[in-house]
């Protein structure tokens, strides 16, 4: 039920972030880059609610037990506000500097406003981890250390691939790709480790 949850919510977000993109399009004729921004939100929320069909049923049953219990209810409360905080703070960021501004500190201010969405995020997340039992406390430490190291290998990889002119990145692009990466190794990881230990 939990994960059904979440496939729900995630599509929610997705279909309102789509429905801003249609509406700037063809009702309130925002820019494209607008549009966009609004449109690659809402496919990157879609996509992640598809991915949860692939889920199999022993982990739908661990989710719903693990969020059943107080901890994880407090965690998926705080979780959607948080979301939702990133969505918008990422489009108003992105469209604010695209506009232009002339002071450096207010465009900094503004470029890091997406941010503090992820504070917000490892402050829950840090709470939820004091809380739980000690099982599901080492399952989650050693995916997200698991995570941390593969992420750092990719990225120390990526720069000497760089720094050998055997390939070439937007070091901007690669930045803003290091907390999705670290998100996406740490679910995998997570589901290694589970499927170990229980």
């Amino acid at each position: 039920m939990t994960l059904r949850r979440w496939m729900l919510g995630f599509g929610a977000i997705a279909v309102g972030c789509l429905l801003l993109a249609a509406a700037g399009r063809w009702l309130l004729h925002w820019p494209e880059d607008a549009v966009q921004t609004w449109l690659g939100i809402g496919t990157g929320y879609l996509v992640g609610a598809l991915l949860f069909l692939l889920v199999p049923r022993w982990w739908r049953e661990h989710c719903d037990e693990m969020y059943a219990q107080p901890a994880g209810k407090r965690y998926i409360k705080a979780l959607w506000p948080i979301m939702i905080f990133y969505s918008l703070a990422l489009f108003a960021s992105i469209w604010w500097i695209k506009r232009g501004i002339d002071s450096v500190p207010l465009r900094a201010v503004v470029a890091i406003t997406p941010a503090l969405a992820i504070v917000l995020l490892m402050r829950a997340a840090l709470r939820y981890l004091r809380e739980i039992d000690e099982l599901q406390r080492r399952i989650e430490t050693e995916a997200i250390g698991a995570a941390s190291l593969l992420v750092s290998v990719l990225y120390f990889a990526g720069g000497l691939l760089e720094k050998a002119k055997v390939l070439h990145f937007d070091a901007a692009a690669v930045m803003v790709w290091v907390f999705p990466l670290l998100m996406l190794f740490y679910g995998i990881a997570k589901y290694v480790f589970t499927r170990r230990y229980l």
